[in-house]
């Protein structure tokens, strides 16, 4: 590849986990973000537009361009996680409106003429939040993916089980017929589940360090922060808790921090039981064809310095 810098879209419900993920991604000289595109999931549309712009904003990036997106499920009723984000989302920030308007073109429409404007294999797509848009791109124009390098996305889980019904993470839950066409696609696919991001857990001397940058980045990332960290020590008991989207940033910066294995991966759409899950054949006991890039290892320690450095260069 070239030492020009890597084109993404990042697809995002912000969710403060996925604004230090935009953070993190707009920090990154060797990162070019062509733009992002909201999705709604975590909270409602208006919201996950409007978090958008926000943290780019804060991050002094007011030439990234926002495109609002799909505002449910292809095939079902919006689930949302107020309970987890708080009301607008990204609790704890405490950031002003934004200034900038959102893109003229629904996301779909400006995703669709980006990708099908570019080389083959040139961008690569970075959905932290549930796969609605996306899936509705290669819905709509099966060509896209071919100009596609890379989905790069967090969801799933498989050995941790889920974070929203016993077998489902979120982000898969909330639109399980939207992934599955992503992984039916035949673009490139890598997969973030809860079985890495468990792995990668935030301590409060880390969130420490973000307030002590002494910046405004640092101040609305520490608070965001400390409000997201306190569901799932709630939950799961854990010393902090993971921070799950950013990784998705990190493995394109440093993919020597992850190991993962390439196999088959299916989404449960039927089974109330199950619905949502992601089965994977990691031990290759089936025919079916590998379509995902399934990770399951990090080096922590390496992903939080990464991050760290990266929301040390914004304002």
């Amino acid at each position: 590849m070239s030492d020009r810098p890597r084109p993404i879209i990042i697809d995002t419900d912000p969710g403060q986990d996925d604004a230090i993920a935009i953070l993190a991604a707009l920090a990154a000289p060797e990162l070019d973000v062509l733009g992002i595109t909201a999705v709604a999931g975590n909270v409602p549309l208006e919201l996950t537009a409007r978090n958008a712009r926000m943290i780019c904003e804060l991050a002094g990036r007011h030439d990234v361009p926002v495109f609002a997106g799909c505002d449910r499920p292809l095939r079902r009723e919006l689930v949302t996680a107020e309970h987890v984000h708080g009301h607008t989302g990204i609790d704890g920030a405490d950031l002003p409106e934004p200034v900038t308007n959102l893109g003229p073109q629904h996301a779909v429409d400006w995703m669709t003429e980006t990708l099908l404007g570019a080389e083959e294999r040139q961008i690569t797509i970075c959905p932290v939040g549930p796969l609605t848009n996306v899936a509705t791109v290669l819905e709509n124009a099966p060509e896209t993916a071919g100009k596609i390098r890379e989905i790069v996305c967090m969801g799933g889980g498989f050995f941790e089980g889920g974070n929203t019904t016993p077998t489902a993470e979120f982000n898969i839950y909330v639109d399980p017929d939207a992934a599955k066409v992503v992984l039916g696609s035949g673009a490139p696919v890598t997969m973030f589940p809860l079985d890495v991001t468990h792995k990668a857990l935030m301590t409060d001397a880390w969130i420490e360090q973000i307030r002590g940058l002494g910046t405004r980045t640092g101040a609305a990332a520490a608070g965001m922060l400390d409000f997201y960290e306190r569901f799932d020590v709630d939950k799961y008991g854990m010393f902090g808790g993971p921070l799950h989207d950013p990784n998705v940033i990190a493995y394109l910066l440093r993919p020597d921090l992850y190991q993962g294995r390439h196999c088959n991966v299916e989404v449960e759409t039927d089974s109330p039981l199950t619905l949502g899950m992601t089965v994977v054949d990691w031990w290759d006991v089936t025919d079916r064809p590998a379509n995902c890039q399934y990770i399951t290892e990090v080096d922590a320690d390496g992903f939080y310095e990464l991050l760290l450095m990266l929301l040390a260069r914004l304002p």
